[in-house]
């Protein structure tokens, strides 16, 4: 199928129950083992410096970012982004080396401790942790990156204009499903209108029921998902097609378990729930 961003926005979600998902034209989707043979993973793999052959659902969710973000502007070069519950994740020094000014955001220190994201080595206090050299040259860096404290459940009021924002597996851990889907709702006022938000999370693949909703971890279900496009296109966003094709490869139908695989994991059991990556971006109201 031939995507272009201007025939694939809607104002009305569309499905496609057939074809499987692509990165050369992201909508929302979920983690398939066919998007790492793409040539717009290897694209996105290499500017990332991600593991050759690794077919892990954590890189494919920031290739899905920077891919959404290149396929809605063409270039981050002068656009401003902002990134929320960034950890030490390599998108920001990336999008710095590709000429965006960034915000970087996580939580404050206590509350990081408090959940467990300093023990797991999961979380920045600071613009040194995001420093990669390979991405973007210190000097660079530094003018073009600040970080503040965010707490993703109560957006500072300033946080406006942005050209674009992002987050990778974060809005799960806010609390509780609404939590999460009121956070990208409230995040949109972040952006100038036609910005583009773009956001991972956890999918429930074994139930459109029962799932796992708890304080530290809620994993959203097709229905959810549904509501939370239906709810985003009432308010004038644009959302595009969305994907439910789980994959069909070997790999696809394969479950992780604990302890879990570093090089084979797109799926994975989480108490008795599988769940995998779910990709999702959202073009602000104009």
């Amino acid at each position: 199928m031939n995507w272009h961003p201007k025939s694939w926005w809607s104002k009305q979600p569309r499905q496609i129950p057939l074809d499987g998902p692509t990165l050369k034209g992201p909508v929302w989707q979920m983690c398939t083992a066919a998007q790492f043979e793409e040539d717009a993973y290897t694209e996105a793999s290499q500017a990332l410096f991600l593991p050759a052959g690794v077919k892990h659902r954590k890189l494919w969710e920031w290739a899905y970012i920077r891919s959404a973000l290149l396929s809605h502007f063409g270039s981050l070069e002068g656009k401003r982004g902002l990134g929320f519950g960034v950890g030490r994740e390599p998108l920001v020094a990336n999008f710095a080396g590709a000429g965006a000014s960034i915000v970087a955001t996580d939580l404050g220190g206590e509350e990081a401790a408090a959940a467990g994201w300093i023990e797991t080595d999961q979380h920045a206090a600071s613009l040194e942790a995001l420093r990669y050299p390979g991405h973007c040259p210190a000097d660079l860096f530094s003018q073009r990156v600040a970080f503040r404290a965010v707490d993703m459940n109560a957006i500072p009021v300033d946080l406006v204009g942005f050209d674009f924002l992002w987050s990778s597996c974060s809005l799960e851990h806010l609390g509780s499903l609404q939590h999460g889907m009121s956070f990208i709702e409230n995040s949109m006022r972040c952006l100038r209108p036609g910005g583009l938000a773009v956001h991972t999370t956890e999918f429930n693949v074994s139930s459109n029921g029962a799932t796992m909703e708890s304080p530290t971890l809620s994993i959203y279900r097709r229905r959810d998902i549904e509501a939370l496009a239906t709810s985003l296109t009432s308010k004038g966003h644009s959302v595009p097609a969305i994907n439910f094709s789980p994959g069909d490869q070997p790999l696809d139908l394969h479950i992780d378990l604990p302890p879990y695989s570093s090089d084979r994991h797109l799926k994975l059991r989480v108490a008795k729930f599988d769940t995998t990556s779910f990709g999702m971006n959202i073009c602000a109201a104009r």
